[in-house]
C-alpha cells in the first residue's frame, strides 16, 4: 500500500486526516478491494478517518429516521452505502471532483431495498441531508484544524461548494435509482403480497380475508405462529426463507407465508394446529435448526383469525427488540426467543427507563456493578425462583450448597429486609437485572 509520504494531493492537509479512536480498515463495511485501492490513493490514515466518520454517520441517520434501520443487516448496508460516499467525497477533495468513482452499487443496492420495504421518498433523502449535512460538518471542521488560519477562509468556501455539488449529484442518482426500481416493484407480485401483509398489520380497515387468503396462497382463517428472523448479515434472504420455513415446520406449521422486511430480516407465519399438536420437533430443534443458518428468531405464541395473524406477530416483534435489548447488554445471543418465556420482562422492558428506576428502587445496593454483587443478584433472583431450593440452585449454577446459603444471607443484609416483604417486585427487579445488566443497572445518563 502506498504510505502518504508518496502520494501529490491537490489538497495536502487531506493527507493529514486521522481517526481519534483506533480504528482498523479491516473492520471497514466497504469490499478489502476498495478499501485497498482508498489507501493507495489517499493514505491509510485519512480512510480510516472517513471509515469512523462513516459509522457515526449512519448512527445519526438511524437515530433521525429509524425507518432506514430495522435489523443489524440493514444497518450495515446503510454502513456500507455511506461509507462508499465518504470515500467518494474523500476522492473529491483530495484529487477534484474528476476523480470521483460513480455512485456505486453498494449505495444504490441499499436504495433499491428501501423501495422494497415500502421507505417513502421523502424519508430516504431526509436521511441523504443528514448524511450530507455531518459529512460537510466534520471535513469543514478539519480543513479550519490542519489549515493555515490565512487560507482556511478560502479553502471552506471551495469544500462547501464541491460537496454541495458533489452531494446534488448524489441525490440525482438515488432519486433515479428509486423511482426505476419503485416502477418495477410496485408492479411486482412480491410488492403486491407485502402490501397485503402491512394493510393486515396496519389500523386500517383490514381487507376481504377471503380474498387476502387467495392472493397469498396463506389461509388467514387458520391458527398463526408468527416469527421475525434476523441475521447479522446484510445479505442472505434465502437463507433467512429456509431458516423461517424449517423452524415454523418443526413448530407444526402446514403452510407457510414469509415476507422479505430488510437486509437480514423477515417476517414469517405458519399455519399451526389450534391444539399445540402434531409438533415435529422441539425448541432443541428449532435452536439447531437456526444455528446452522446462523440466524436468530423470535416466535410469538399462535392465534386464530387476523387478529391472531395480527397479535402472534407484535409479539414476535417484541420478542425480536427483547433480544436485541439483551444482546446491546452484552449477554449471550439466543438462536430462539419464544414470546411466552420472556412476555413479563419483556413488557416490562417496554419503557427502558421506567424499568431501570423500578430495578434501583427495588434492589439499591445490591444494583453496584462487581462481580460479588453479580453473584448475589443471580442466586437469590434463582432462589426465589425455585421456591428456595437450595439443591435446585446449587445444581443450577454449579456451586456448594454452603456457597449458596452465603450469597442469599448476604443479599438480604445488602437489601436491608427480608425477602418475603416486597416477593413479587424483588423477583422482577431480579429478573430484569438478569436479562439486562447494565441497561437497568446503571441510569442512562451516568458514564459507564
Amino acid at each position: 500500500m502506498t504510505g502518504t509520504g508518496q502520494l501529490r494531493l491537490r489538497r495536502p492537509w487531506v493527507a493529514r486526516l486521522g481517526p481519534q479512536d483506533d480504528v482498523d480498515v479491516e473492520g471497514a463495511a466497504s469490499p478489502r478491494a476498495v478499501v485497498e485501492d482508498a489507501v493507495a490513493r489517499v493514505g491509510a490514515d485519512p480512510v480510516r478517518w472517513a471509515i469512523e466518520l462513516s459509522s457515526v454517520v449512519v448512527r445519526r441517520i438511524v437515530d433521525e429516521v429509524p425507518a432506514l434501520g430495522g435489523s443489524p443487516g440493514a444497518v450495515e448496508m446503510l454502513r456500507r452505502g455511506n461509507e462508499a460516499t465518504t470515500l467518494r467525497a474523500l476522492f473529491t477533495l483530495a484529487e477534484g471532483p474528476a476523480a470521483a468513482p460513480p455512485v456505486g452499487e453498494a449505495t444504490l443496492e441499499g436504495i433499491r431495498e428501501f423501495v422494497h420495504r415500502a421507505i417513502p421518498l421523502e424519508q430516504v433523502l431526509q436521511g441523504v441531508r443528514i448524511g450530507h449535512a455531518a459529512t460537510t460538518e466534520a471535513f469543514l471542521r478539519a480543513c479550519a484544524e490542519l489549515v493555515d488560519p490565512e487560507a482556511a477562509v478560502d479553502e471552506v468556501t471551495a469544500i462547501s461548494r464541491e460537496l454541495f455539488s458533489y452531494v446534488d449529484d448524489l441525490s440525482d442518482a438515488m432519486i433515479r435509482t428509486y423511482l426505476v426500481e419503485y416502477e418495477v416493484w410496485s408492479t411486482s407480485a412480491a410488492a403486491a403480497r407485502a402490501d397485503i401483509v402491512r394493510s393486515l398489520l396496519g389500523d386500517a380497515a383490514t381487507p376481504d380475508v377471503g380474498e387476502a387468503s387467495q392472493a397469498l396462497g396463506y389461509d388467514l382463517r387458520r391458527t398463526h405462529e408468527a416469527v421475525v428472523v434476523w441475521s447479522d448479515s446484510p445479505h442472505g434472504s434465502s437463507t433467512l426463507q429456509a431458516a423461517a420455513i424449517e423452524a415454523l415446520r418443526a413448530r407444526g406449521a402446514s403452510t407457510t407465508l414469509v415476507v422479505p422486511v430488510a437486509s437480514g430480516r423477515l417476517w414469517a407465519w405458519g399455519t399451526v394446529p389450534p391444539d399445540g399438536s402434531r409438533r415435529t420437533g422441539s425448541w432443541e430443534t428449532v435452536t439447531e435448526a437456526l444455528s446452522r443458518q446462523q440466524v436468530h428468531a423470535a416466535f410469538g405464541t399462535p392465534g386464530s383469525g387476523v387478529a391472531g395473524f395480527r397479535r402472534s406477530h407484535r409479539e414476535a416483534e417484541r420478542g425480536e427488540r427483547f433480544e436485541r435489548l439483551r444482546r446491546e447488554a452484552g449477554r449471550v445471543a439466543r438462536r430462539a426467543t419464544a414470546y411466552a418465556d420472556v412476555a413479563a420482562v419483556a413488557l416490562l422492558a417496554a419503557d427502558l427507563d421506567a424499568a431501570g428506576d423500578f430495578v434501583r428502587r427495588e434492589l439499591g445496593a445490591l444494583c453496584a456493578r462487581s462481580a460479588p454483587m453479580e453473584a448475589l443478584r443471580t442466586t437469590l433472583y434463582h432462589y426465589i425462583g425455585a421456591e428456595r431450593s437450595l439443591v435446585d440452585v446449587a445444581r443450577r449454577l454449579h456451586v456448594a450448597r454452603g456457597t449458596v446459603t452465603y450469597r442469599v444471607k448476604r443479599a438480604q443484609e445488602v437489601l436491608g429486609h427480608d425477602l418475603d416483604d416486597r416477593r413479587f417486585s424483588l423477583h422482577t427487579a431480579l429478573a430484569l437485572a438478569e436479562e439486562l445488566g447494565d441497561a437497568v443497572l446503571v441510569p442512562r445518563d451516568a458514564e459507564r
